[in-house]
């Protein structure tokens, strides 16, 4: 690929991106505003995040695994166990990450 195609690539994703987030701020007259859509809109960033989580879990060149000896799944149920006890993100994160620490430590 060539580096003006490359630029012209990334400008056009970045252009994309803006006007994706532009129209939610200056069409939001257009916008329904129910409780149902504030309902709805507070489910975005645990869908969000757990599509970017799962397939760090769950995938592993290119097919899914489940296999015992998945470190990251493991460390994964270790902080979802901590997030439904505390409710808090720090906690999560980093019960998550020694979890994963432990485990890699633990396999040699």
């Amino acid at each position: 690929m060539s580096d003006l195609a490359l630029f012209a690539t990334l400008a056009g994703a970045g252009l994309a991106t803006f006007l994706i987030r532009l129209s939610f701020i200056a069409g939001e007259r257009w916008l329904p505003r129910g409780d149902g859509l504030r309902a709805v809109l507070g489910y975005v960033p645990a869908a969000v995040l757990a599509a970017l989580i799962a397939p760090e879990l769950l995938v592993r060149d290119g097919t899914l695994y489940l296999a015992g000896d998945n470190l990251r799944l493991w460390a994964g149920l270790a902080a979802i166990g901590v997030a439904l006890a505390t409710r808090s993100v720090m906690a999560t994160l980093a019960a998550g990450m020694a979890a994963l620490w432990l485990l890699q430590w633990a396999a040699g």
